[in-house]
């Protein structure tokens, strides 16, 4: 009964802040559009909604840990692994913008779709080879503009505890435009937001930043290499911070 309650509590209380902050994100847009054509500030709105949220969540406890960027408009290709849709909340805690490559179902959600239209985000179309075209040129486009683009590259959320295999578009995209990757290992949200149910879940999450990869000098024909080094260090992260998690009181 009390998870139901609290889940309850999390979805209005969701929806509440998502009608408020629409409003408050058109203005910003308007207001900021002329001087900021990558949206930096108008998305760091958006992620203050995600962070105002899971504030709300008495069921969820996230942090951030690891290498900070110096320069929040030096642009990356981030790439994370995916484990829940409350990966989305947590990444939202890293103290910079970062446009994110969401399939089109999103976009089409009341409210939340606007919001990251206004935000900038990038929407694709999973099975449509046109709309993966079109999606990174616009990651492209937010890259030009200073602005972090952020790509999960295992496509789909994991169901098991291994990392699924990673697509190249990340990595591509990373060395056509002389862009660092930024790896970031997740644990800990596959409990907050059960695939198919309503049901909010008691979950400690992490989110650690890793050291950037470079890819100046490197070619396309480097991408297996590249994709499959910045796996194993998320996957080397996640299972360190399972471990940090699993060692932790019940209570924290």
């Amino acid at each position: 009964m009390v998870k139901r309650l609290v889940s309850a509590w999390v979805w209005i209380s969701t929806a509440v802040v998502a009608l408020l902050w629409c409003p408050w994100m058109g203005l910003v847009y308007l207001a900021t559009a002329r001087r900021d054509p990558g949206r930096y500030t108008v998305g760091r709105w958006f992620r203050r909604a995600a962070v105002t949220i899971t504030s709300l969540n008495p069921f969820w406890k996230f942090r951030t840990t690891g290498v900070l960027i110096d320069d929040p408009r030096r642009p990356y290709v981030a790439v994370a692994n995916h484990e829940s849709m409350a990966d989305i909340f947590l990444l939202s805690h890293l103290p910079w913008e970062m446009k994110w490559m969401s399939k089109d179902a999103i976009f089409r959600i009341p409210v939340m779709g606007w919001m990251m239209r206004m935000a900038g985000d990038v929407m694709v179309s999973r099975g449509d080879a046109g709309s993966r075209m079109r999606a990174l040129e616009q990651a492209r486009d937010r890259l030009r503009k200073k602005v972090s683009v952020m790509i999960m590259p295992e496509g789909t959320r994991s169901t098991g505890n291994e990392l699924l295999k990673f697509h190249d578009g990340a990595f591509r995209l990373a060395i056509e435009t002389g862009s660092p990757i930024l790896p970031i290992a997740l644990a800990g949200t596959r409990q907050a937001i059960t695939k198919g149910s309503w049901l909010i879940g008691r979950a400690r999450a992490i989110a650690r930043v890793l050291p950037p990869v470079e890819t100046t000098g490197l070619t396309l024909d480097d991408v297996p290499v590249l994709r499959e080094k910045v796996r194993a260090m998320i996957g080397e992260a996640r299972t360190a911070l399972q471990r940090e998690l699993a060692a932790e009181p019940a209570t924290a």
